[in-house]
Order: C-alpha cells, then sequence, then structure tokens
C-alpha cells in the first residue's frame, strides 16, 4: 500500500517546570514540544515529534518550515515507503538548507515528518512499528536515568534507584570541585549490578577534557558523552579517546551518514547517539544504528523531548537489536506520558513496548491544552 499524504498539521506546546532542566551550554525553563501529525489518503493517522528545546521558542518556527515548506513537498504525493519520502524531503530541501544557513531546523522538520510517516505504515499493516522496521521479537528494553543535574546529583541517583533505575547518566562540566565530589558519592553508592555514566555536554577544551576524562575513566563510568565539541577534529577526539579506558559517546549533534560513518571509522566513537527527532528521523538513524551494530559500537538513541519521540527511540532500538540502551529523561516533563498514550510502563530498569500497531501511542490533545500554543503567530 503506498504512503500518500494528504493532510499534515502541527502541534506545539510549552509548559513551565519547577525544577529548570541544566546543561553546561543553557537552561530550560520550560518543557516544549512540537508535533507533526499527518492523515493519509486513506484516513490513517501517524504522529511524529520534531527536535525543539533550544532555543527557547524555536518551536515556532520550526512549525513555520512544516507548514510552509515541508508539507508541501509531501502532500497528496505517493511513495512506496517511509524511506523513499524521507529521501525525497532530503533531496528537496538539501540547496534550501544551504540558502538560509538552516540545515538544523529543516533536518529536525524532515525527521519528525518521518516518523509520522513510519507510524502510518506500520498502522497501515497492523503490526506495531518495531516490527515495521525490522525487529524480528519483542523485549524489554534496558532504559537509564538520564538529565541528572549537578545540584544534589547524587540524591537524585537514589531517587532514581527507588524508582527502579540502575543505570544513571550525570551531568558535568560545570565546577570541576562539584562534579568531583559528585562522582565520589555516586561511586561509593552504586550496586553490584548498576552503572553511571557522565555528560560533558561539550563544554571541555582539549586540555581540560584530557584532564577529566583520565578522572572519570578511574570512575568506572561506561561512557563520557560529549567531553568536547561535537565539530572538533579528529587527532583531538582522538587524543581524549586515547587518554581513557571508558568509551566516549556522541551522536545527537552529529549529522548526516558520512558524518556517523567518519567518526567510526576514526576509531574514537564507540557509543553512537543519533537522535531521531534531530536527524534522519527513522529512517536515517535505522541505517546508522545498523552499521554501529555490525562494526561492534554500542547503539544507545539520544533523546531529550516529549513522548513521541521517546517511544520511537524505543521502537528504533528494539528493531536495531544490540545491547543499547534506551536515554530515559527523568527530569519532570508532563508533556512526556500525556502526549504518548498509553505510555509505556517502566520497571525495574526496563520498557515494555506493547504489540499495538505504529506507535502504539496517541497524544492525549485535551489533557495537553492548557499548555498548548499558537505556533504559527507566536511573537
Amino acid at each position: 500500500m503506498p504512503l500518500r499524504p494528504q493532510d499534515i498539521k502541527t502541534h506545539a506546546f510549552r509548559v513551565p517546570i519547577e525544577r529548570p532542566v541544566v546543561t553546561s551550554f543553557g537552561t530550560m525553563t520550560h518543557r516544549i514540544a512540537l508535533l507533526v501529525h499527518v492523515t493519509d489518503a486513506d484516513g490513517t493517522e501517524g504522529w511524529g515529534e520534531v527536535f525543539c528545546n533550544w532555543p527557547p521558542r524555536g518551536f515556532a518556527h520550526r512549525a513555520t518550515l512544516v507548514a510552509d515548506v515541508a508539507a508541501p513537498l509531501l502532500r497528496d504525493r505517493s511513495f512506496d515507503e517511509p524511506a523513499e519520502a524521507w529521501r525525497h524531503l532530503t533531496r528537496a530541501l538539501h540547496v534550501l538548507a544551504i540558502q538560509t544557513g538552516e540545515p538544523g531546523p529543516l533536518a529536525q522538520v524532515a525527521a519528525g515528518l518521518d516518523i509520522a510517516l513510519w507510524d502510518i505504515w506500520a498502522r497501515q499493516q497492523d503490526v506495531p512499528l518495531w516490527h515495521a522496521l525490522g525487529g524480528v521479537a519483542p523485549r524489554p528494553l534496558p532504559v537509564y536515568a538520564s538529565g541528572i543535574n549537578p545540584g544534589a546529583a547524587p540524591e537524585t541517583v537514589a531517587r532514581c534507584r527507588t524508582a527502579g533505575h540502575t543505570a544513571f547518566k550525570v551531568k558535568v562540566g560545570f565546577d570541576r570541585t562539584r562534579d568531583r565530589t559528585n562522582a565520589e558519592a555516586i561511586v561509593a553508592g552504586l550496586g553490584e549490578n548498576e552503572a553511571w555514566m557522565v555528560d560533558a555536554n561539550q563544554a571541555w577544551d582539549l586540555e581540560t577534557a584530557l584532564e577529566e576524562v583520565r578522572f572519570y575513566g578511574e570512575y568506572g563510568v561506561a561512557w563520557i558523552e560529549e567531553p568536547i565539541a561535537a565539530d572538533r577534529p579528529d587527532p583531538e577526539w582522538a587524543a581524549v579517546a586515547a587518554a581513557t579506558a571508558a568509551p566516549l559517546a556522541a551522536g545527537e549533534n552529529l549529522a548526516g551518514e558520512a558524518a556517523f560513518e567518519h567518526a567510526m571509522a576514526a576509531g574514537w566513537l564507540r557509543v553512537v547517539q543519533p537522535d531521531v527527532c534531530k536527524w534522519g528521523g527513522l529512517t536515517g538513524c535505522r541505517a546508522v544504528a545498523r552499521r554501529a551494530i555490525a562494526g561492534g559500537r554500542r547503539y544507545c538513541p539520544h533523546f531529550l523531548g516529549a513522548g513521541i519521540g521517546l517511544v520511537a527511540s524505543a521502537h528504533l532500538l528494539l528493531a536495531a537489536g544490540g545491547d543499547g540502551l534506551l536515554e530515559v529523561d527523568v527530569n519532570p516533563n508532563p508533556l512526556r506520558e500525556t502526549l504518548a498514550k498509553p505510555f509505556p510502563a517502566i520497571r525495574d530498569g526496563l520498557m515494555v513496548l506493547t504489540d499495538a500497531p505504529g506507535l502504539g501511542v496517541v497524544p492525549d490533545l485535551a489533557a495537553a491544552c492548557p499548555w498548548r500554543v499558537d505556533s504559527l503567530d507566536i511573537c
């Protein structure tokens, strides 16, 4: 059955939070989501999510890109499969990305639409998305607690442990003394089957990174994420990798199969983390995941957003196989569960996806109505 996207809409949401999400490059005082809703000519509906965490009101611009640029390129056309539609959209947007200097937002829009088209494709076949993506059998997915801020990090790890998590990723790249004090306290409390990771969010220069990765490597981290800027040259990444036995992780700020191929071929990228809402959607990230696993790397999808993107990431991880972990942000986010009903259960550090067709979830738009914004008119 061909895909024939006919109606394409966006839904934007913005909700304030009491405890901001802190990174080395900025702070989130609101949780934001931009969903795309695609209806096929046969009436089948699909949902996708577009990355829009930064800048704080960037969702409005991305919504206009969907309405004014991307939707006309898809509407009333016929595609044999979602991958064909994503390739068509990517080719059509290539020159515009150069002309406008906005390859990121355009890629993010294409990614969100790709997720929605895969959702439709799987629903048309009456199969779960992980099966449509090539998965063989269901299994519980191991998850890890992400987004743990440096303030009171040991206490947050303890709280996450009580909630059933067994792996924890802590933000670093702030005050070195506090970061290291947190590390010592966290490691002292780790159980026999527990793991922890650190994420510097590109905070360190080369000299600092060389010192810090040696320190964290001695504390048994499962990986060190983005110790330096993603666009630093290979010799710097190679030097950082050589300074520690801990694997280096990156991918949320890489775009394009060639960029991932280059990083893996260079030898320093051992934990591969593309983000389905930021580049590639399910089509592009599936290709990266397969290459990563075939090359002996660990595929652990990056995600920090609302429920649709998280569930899509879970389906792809299940389809790809390997021993990767699913990133689950543990900071308060009403848009996570509300915009993906029924939200998959997470128990004892595992997420279980159902056999429901497609993503198996849909947004509860009525419940999310108080947080809705008119993204096309916002200043």
